[in-house]
């Protein structure tokens, strides 16, 4: 029998008591109140950097999390000071019963948020604006038709491109993720910047990050330096803006001068940002990753359905966080795929 269904109410917009505890705290001084939660490993795309070309082995569905036991472990971690939830998947609005747990993690009071590639976004407006979710990702690799369709193995470019700006029109906070590969869409970062001249919108760039089955290596990246030479040869270096960065910051954000909107580089490759980490990330099978590179995941959902006690596994599990990429402190250790291919591939982990 499962364990903890029964759910005690919560207002809509209200706060659960936190405990003072530091189980979220790991032995670098990193506190983590950042929780990503994949609700799904399936996605509408294949996105070849996120999927392998035979795609993968999706796990049985009576191994995943269910609606309540998702909303019910997001619970353990608020309660112990996890304050923003981001979901995530493959594709979260591909799930049935996805407005049911927007509308029940809406009562933890915390900030949440969604990664998503847009597609089905105009049929969860109304839901995104009931239960608050303002803050929405939108993972886009190329404003060229033909290039989306290679990356995605779909032809849905003219859909996700309407879809986010339906997003911005509707008043959300909208950022666009683009995966830079050397050779396939540097040369499209003047556009991704163009596109925030008259639209209120954030565009990140991020470099290609090492996942099984996606054929990395340090050829392809398209490092932060790089990017900002492309910039500061178009618009020249004082029409760019550095903007202050806010804390446990991803991405280092620019703005031109003039332009409504500003764009970020998240370069976790080249210049991480392990030192002010403080996020934490939930598969859909219910295993707690404490570091996007790093292949070791700890079982929470098999002792949550045994009725265990979870904090201390995730206090172990967070002990266990290295300082820097899952302890890959340079490119010879990125480019040994001993090291990264026993990683799931993104659409198993979670954006």
């Amino acid at each position: 029998m499962y364990c903890m269904f029964l759910k005690s109410y919560v207002a809509p917009n209200t706060t659960l008591m936190t405990k003072v505890t530091p189980i979220l705290t790991d032995t670098h001084g990193r506190t983590h109140n950042y929780l990503r939660i994949s609700l799904s490993e399936k996605c509408n795309l294949r996105c070849t950097y996120c999927m392998p070309h035979d795609g993968i082995e999706l796990t049985p569905s009576e191994d995943l999390m269910t609606a309540d036991e998702i909303i019910s472990i997001a619970r353990v971690f608020v309660e112990n000071g996890v304050d923003k939830i981001r979901l995530t998947g493959g594709e979260p609005l591909v799930r049935k019963d996805f407005s049911y747990i927007l509308e029940e993690l809406s009562k933890l009071g915390v900030r949440f948020s969604i990664t998503t590639n847009a597609l089905l976004t105009h049929r969860f407006i109304d839901d995104f604006k009931r239960f608050g979710l303002q803050d929405i990702n939108v993972s886009l690799d190329s404003l060229n038709a033909e290039k989306f369709k290679f990356i995605t193995r779909r032809d849905q470019y003219k859909k996700a491109f309407e879809n986010i700006n339906q997003l911005i029109a509707e008043g959300f906070h909208v950022k666009v993720n683009a995966v830079l590969m050397k050779g396939f869409n540097e040369d499209e970062i003047v556009d991704f910047i163009k596109l925030t001249k008259d639209r209120d919108l954030n565009v990140r760039f991020i470099e290609f990050m090492p996942f099984d089955g996606n054929e990395w290596n340090k050829n392809k990246l398209v490092s932060q330096a790089e990017i900002l030479n492309r910039v500061n040869d178009h618009f020249g270096i004082e029409a760019l803006q550095p903007l202050v960065n806010e804390k446990n910051f991803t991405a280092r954000n620019f703005k031109i001068k003039g332009f409504k909107g500003s764009f970020g580089i998240i370069s976790s490759v080249t210049n991480p940002f392990c030192d002010s980490c403080n996020r934490i990330r939930l598969t859909a099978n219910g295993r707690l990753k404490n570091c996007l590179f790093s292949n070791a995941e700890t079982d929470l959902l098999t002792p949550f359905r045994a009725g265990e006690n979870l904090e201390q596994l995730i206090d172990k599990a967070l002990n266990k966080k290295e300082a820097v990429r899952a302890g890959m402190t340079d490119f010879d250790q990125l480019t040994n795929p001993d090291l990264h291919n026993n990683n799931r591939s993104m659409i198993a982990i979670g954006g």
